[in-house]
């Protein structure tokens, strides 16, 4: 396997209107959605071998879920069904095309409820990658299974990589947040955040403050400044990587398509260690910039995420 995503797998309740918060939208409509899922699908879509790990209800929404999944190409063989707790939910609002506002529905909710017991092994000690959120460090004992789940895919040498996704609803505090972020930080290779969570870990949203999340450990940060463009830092430094000009009608799932991007462009060639040098991670970021920004030229996330073939017909296309 080359990319196994684990976290949650939820319905995102899109809403009729943009340009309003989310008091005062006035009807949702369901869609797939869920950060490690988008980029398990957007991996697939890009020619990497996905899969994705993580715990859905024993409900209409759940078999949905996993069927949405499976038809886009995604190993499913790591997916759990729980009769006691329902799949989650996650209303948003769009007061502009680059901004979301979000309120999840889970006490507990399904994705929260995996359990290290119920990880398929083999599965996470043959893949490449191992991909994950923040969303499951918050509560237990999904929190337990992300912690597992890392000691065996790091058995069979993968590429271990952190997406910090910042949700402040689903967390009893900052600091509850940033304890729980900060210990993980250690234990990864890649550490993908925005500015948002960049002044949240560093108490700045410069960039060049990545630096200090790279003392930590990880041998990549990655920092995505949505119509700016990017950002890497490794040891040798750092460096932007321009945006491209696309007209956004909706940013939700960009970061997730990038970060696919990213992954994939690391470990297609082979060894990942060997690209992280100057030159390839421009090239590496670039490609990374054009799938999230394909993403936002179409409402929703499954449906917006980008093959192969069009991004290297968009890439063909600008300078």
């Amino acid at each position: 396997m080359d990319i196994v995503c684990l976290g949650d797998l939820l319905v995102d309740m899109f809403p009729a209107e943009y340009g309003r918060r989310l008091a005062e939208v006035s009807a949702f409509f369901p869609k797939p959605g869920g950060a490690p899922a988008n980029a398990a699908v957007a991996a697939a879509r890009l020619g990497a071998r996905s899969a994705f790990v993580g715990k859905v209800g024993d409900d209409a929404f759940g078999h949905h879920l996993v069927e949405v999944l499976r038809a886009n190409g995604v190993d499913t063989r790591g997916v759990r069904f729980d009769r006691e707790a329902r799949t989650t939910l996650a209303f948003i609002a769009k007061p502009d095309a680059n901004t979301q506002e979000f309120v999840f529905y889970r006490n507990p909710g399904a994705d929260m409820r995996l359990s290290p017991e119920e990880l398929d092994r083999e599965l996470l000690q043959e893949t490449r990658v191992l991909h994950f959120t923040s969303l499951s460090l918050g509560a237990e004992p999904i929190r337990s299974t992300a912690w597992e789940a890392i000691n065996l895919a790091r058995q069979g040498g993968a590429l271990i990589s952190f997406d910090v996704n910042y949700r402040p609803s689903l967390w009893e505090s900052p600091q509850q947040a940033l304890e729980q972020i900060r210990a993980m930080i250690p234990h990864v290779d890649l550490v993908k955040v925005n500015e948002v969570e960049l002044e949240l870990l560093t108490g700045s949203q410069e960039v060049s403050t990545s630096r200090h999340l790279l003392e930590l450990g990880p041998r990549l940060v990655v920092v995505t400044l949505g119509p700016l463009g990017s950002y890497f830092a490794t040891a040798e430094g750092g460096e932007h990587v321009p945006p491209f000009q696309v007209e956004a009608v909706d940013a939700t799932g960009c970061g997730d398509a990038f970060i696919a991007g990213l992954l994939w462009q690391l470990v297609a060639p082979g060894n990942w260690r060997a690209q992280l040098t100057a030159e390839r991670l421009r090239a590496i970021l670039r490609y990374a910039n054009a799938v999230g920004a394909l993403t936002a030229t179409k409402v929703g996330v499954i449906p917006a995420l980008p093959t192969a073939a069009e991004v290297e017909a968009f890439l063909s296309q600008v300078r």
